[in-house]
């Protein structure tokens, strides 16, 4: 009697636990549909004029967004560093994305509960037309990613990849937010308005896509059974909803292909601004290099004018001022001690303070007796 009790027992916590993964299970279906359904939705309502907070289908997504990123996430933090969130996550996983916005998320000043921070980086990777780049990345570090999700979380799923595909339709759209609103205080939870998603209809078959028909494990793979949610639908329904479908997939493929198609022009755009200014750069440094040689030849012409003049003063070819004189010439001129007569020491003087002149002004005689020509008669 105790071995059959112990084996209904048995059988009751893997009926159990069987029944908490497909819920599990369920939850990731719906969320990453609740989800594609927004981001058509946005798609759809962007014009011209960027999205900002007041946007109620921007609202929904970043709740939707908030929800995904939430799932089975290891929400209980220590006793010192408080509640967790998806935040903490982003923080550790892209911090290897080249030039990423986690610094500076962190170092705003009036934002700083860790939801209240996580929201911001939604909105400022929204701005960048990053927020797919960002997840990616995050995706790629195994480690951390299962360190802050249990088992069966989203983000430790194929639903994962999917996510990233969908939202890079994303960035063909211009979004604007201001970091100090009320949805960043970071108190309010994120709730989820289903009400707008209701003219969405969606078949068995839609949902048993390959993309988003995956069980929670192999284990799993004999169980499954239709949707309990999924109303029963004839055929020219299911043909009308697989249309819906591919419509829908093209206009996110179209949104994508505007992008990138953006992205290639705006990076041709900045090459050729980059090559511009290079050529600037290598012109004007050009223009710096012939100038220098102007100027030191001009330089050089004053100091010949001046040993010329030098050498005009000095009587006798043999004195050696006379041949290749060189700066400074005070140094080299001879004491005054071997001049015996005034007119020398006269001479000397004069010499001495030449450095002081300029290559365009006169030299004049250098003794003290007037000109016969200056003489009145």
């Amino acid at each position: 009697m105790e071995q059959s009790f112990m084996q209904s027992a048995m059988a009751m916590g893997a009926q159990s636990k069987k029944g908490f993964s497909r819920s599990i299970a369920v939850e990731r279906k719906n969320l990453i549909t609740v989800c594609r359904f927004s981001v058509k939705t946005l798609l759809e309502k962007y014009t011209a004029e960027p999205i900002d907070d007041s946007s109620e289908e921007f609202m929904n997504f970043a709740a939707i967004l908030e929800h995904i990123l939430s799932h089975r996430f290891k929400g209980s933090g220590s006793w010192f560093d408080g509640q967790r969130s998806f935040w903490d996550f982003i923080r550790l996983a892209c911090s290897k994305v080249p030039n990423n916005c986690i610094s500076s998320i962190e170092n705003i000043e009036n934002i700083n509960s860790s939801r209240a921070k996580g929201r911001a980086w939604l909105r400022v990777a929204l701005m960048e037309k990053r927020l797919s780049e960002y997840i990616a990345t995050a995706l790629r570090d195994s480690r951390t990613t299962r360190r802050f999700y249990d088992e069966g979380a989203i983000m430790l799923r194929e639903e994962a990849t999917v996510l990233t595909g969908m939202l890079i339709g994303l960035g063909a759209i211009d979004f604007s937010f201001c970091l100090k609103g009320e949805a960043l205080d970071g108190k309010s939870e994120a709730v989820i308005d289903y009400t707008p998603y209701l003219k969405f209809t969606q078949s068995y078959d839609y949902l048993s896509d390959d993309e988003d028909g995956q069980s929670v494990d192999s284990s799993n793979s004999d169980d499954s059974v239709e949707h309990p949610y999924i109303p029963l639908v004839t055929d020219e329904e299911s043909w009308r909803n697989k249309c819906r479908k591919m419509e829908q997939r093209f206009k996110i493929v179209n949104a994508q292909k505007g992008y990138l198609e953006e992205l290639v022009r705006l990076r041709e755009s900045q090459l050729k601004n980059v090559e511009m200014e290079n050529k600037k750069l290598a012109a004007g440094l050009e223009e710096l290099q012939l100038q220098s040689q102007k100027e030191k030849r001009e330089l050089e012409n004053i100091i010949l004018e001046l040993q010329e003049q030098l050498t005009s003063l000095i009587p006798g070819e043999s004195h050696p001022l006379s041949k290749d004189l060189s700066i400074p010439l005070v140094n080299q001129w001879p004491s005054l001690q071997n001049y015996n007569n005034q007119e020398d020491r006269k001479l000397y003087h004069s010499c001495k303070s030449l450095p002081s002149l300029r290559s365009t002004e006169c030299l004049v005689n250098i003794s003290a007796e007037p000109s016969p020509a200056l003489t009145p008669s």
